[in-house]
């Protein structure tokens, strides 16, 4: 009588342990062929600090350029502003960013207004990254307000290159 439960116990455990190995199998399969990565499922995003804005922005993977627009919410136009762009996980380690619209005078952000900064070619080791890849990248806003106080935020932009 003892030998049946035995063998009942030795069959229960065989039969949840093969289920279990073959689940474990099945999880490994997805992990390893990207599925379960949690990075597709992200939103994109881009913030820099209070006051400034990130309204659009965009990796292109064919001409290697990151282009930000922003907006001047700070109450004040800001000037010699610069934007540079730093990948700590990639090679691409700063990436400076030039006014291509909206500025006034040497790199002014009028109060209230949107300027778009675009890099020139980012090449250095792999660039932006290949099309659909993500692009993560923390960008160093430097600015001068009307005090004549220059200051640095850090902020962070992670997207879809395209």
């Amino acid at each position: 009588m003892n030998n049946k439960k035995g063998q009942a116990a030795m069959e229960f455990l065989m039969t949840y342990g093969w289920a279990i190995l073959v689940v474990l199998i099945a999880i490994g399969a997805l992990a390893y062929f990207g599925v379960l990565n949690p990075g597709r499922f992200l939103p994109s995003s881009c913030t820099i600090m209070p006051g400034v804005s990130c309204e659009d922005f965009q990796a292109i993977d064919s001409t290697d350029t990151v282009s930000l627009t922003l907006r001047n919410g700070i109450g004040d136009d800001v000037t010699n502003v610069t934007v540079l762009i730093n990948q700590p996980d990639s090679n691409v380690t700063i990436c400076p960013l030039t006014c291509s619209s909206g500025c006034t005078g040497t790199n002014t952000m009028p109060d209230g207004q949107l300027v778009t900064w675009t890099s020139s070619s980012c090449t250095a080791g792999t660039g932006v990254g290949a099309q659909g890849s993500k692009f993560k990248a923390d960008i160093l806003f430097t600015y001068t307000t009307g005090s004549s106080l220059s200051h640095t935020k850090t902020g962070s932009v992670t997207t879809q290159v395209e």
